[in-house]
């Protein structure tokens, strides 16, 4: 369980491209394939298929200039490369990390700024992929 302080940290090719304070997508889905046999009208198969992954959404964040570059290279053509989610406990330590393999950004979301107002500005990154694994942080 996050505490106030614990954040993940997010890097391309060994560079940051931001700190965030929430992600969505961390998951992995197996389709099903249904097969009838034939002559045989209550028997369905069930097979497994494809495994799909959704978008990583990562949110109430603070991007670097990193995030503005990849971005501007995918506009040009998707520059696909592995992207590492490490969720950092309050200390900063390393808990949890996972890899995303074939990475690149879809959307970037500025902050709501309202003048007059003290609530901390966030920024929101999605990202697709071709796959995710745990790795050791």
């Amino acid at each position: 369980m996050a505490s106030a302080g614990a954040a993940f940290t997010v890097e391309v090719l060994g560079r940051t491209l931001g700190t965030f304070a929430a992600i969505r997508g961390l998951e992995a889905q197996v389709d099903v394939l249904e097969y009838r046999e034939g002559g045989i009208n209550d028997v369905v198969h069930r097979l497994p298929g494809a495994l799909t992954y959704p978008n990583i959404v990562l949110s109430n964040g603070l991007t670097s200039r990193a995030v503005e570059e990849w971005f501007a290279q995918t506009r040009l053509g998707a520059e696909r490369h592995t992207m590492t989610v490490t969720f950092l406990d309050s200390a900063g330590k390393a808990q949890r990390a996972w890899s995303f393999a074939d990475a690149f950004p879809i959307r970037w979301t500025g902050p709501t700024l309202t003048a007059g107002s003290t609530a901390v500005a966030g920024e929101e990154l999605e990202v697709a992929h071709g796959g995710m694994t745990m790795e050791q942080p």
